[in-house]
């Protein structure tokens, strides 16, 4: 990815998405996501397709978390104990044994190693502007205004 197209804000949105959707249907983390400055999207293995209802709980949970201006946070942590409270699979197998973990406040926790924002206040209001269901993945495609 080009720093050119890359966004703090759709990133930190992203983690927002990502624990929202591990909160509300106990699926994992997306493993397949491109992230990009005007619009994004997430793949979720979920059983089956969610409600208009549910879609739109999705986007009001993740503004929720967005407009409550929590502190985004790093930290250097010591990838075994991190396995403990993260999903590290999607860390290369040689990865080094201290990794970098993001907090967004008490909600969401994940290695990574892109740039966030410090305040989820600066991400600006979360939009899904459309979603498929196919085989078992749903796609959330988004953009931030």
């Amino acid at each position: 990815m080009s720093e050119k197209s890359y966004d703090p804000g759709m990133h930190t949105a992203e983690h927002i998405l990502n624990q929202t959707m591990v909160r509300m249907f106990g699926c994992e983390r997306s493993k397949n996501t491109h992230i990009e400055r005007k619009k994004s999207k997430c793949d979720y293995n979920l059983a089956k397709e969610p409600s208009q209802q549910q879609l739109q709980q999705i986007e009001q949970q993740v503004n929720d978390v967005i407009k409550s201006d929590l502190l985004v946070t790093d930290e250097m942590g010591d990838k075994m104990l991190a396995v403990e409270f993260l999903d590290l699979s999607k860390l290369p197998l040689d990865a080094p044994q201290a990794i970098r973990v993001v907090r967004i406040g008490n909600y969401d926790a994940c290695a990574c190693i892109g740039p966030h924002v410090t305040r989820t206040s600066e991400i600006g209001k979360f939009k899904i502007t459309t979603v498929s269901y196919n085989n078992g993945i749903l796609r959330i495609r988004f953009r931030l205004n």
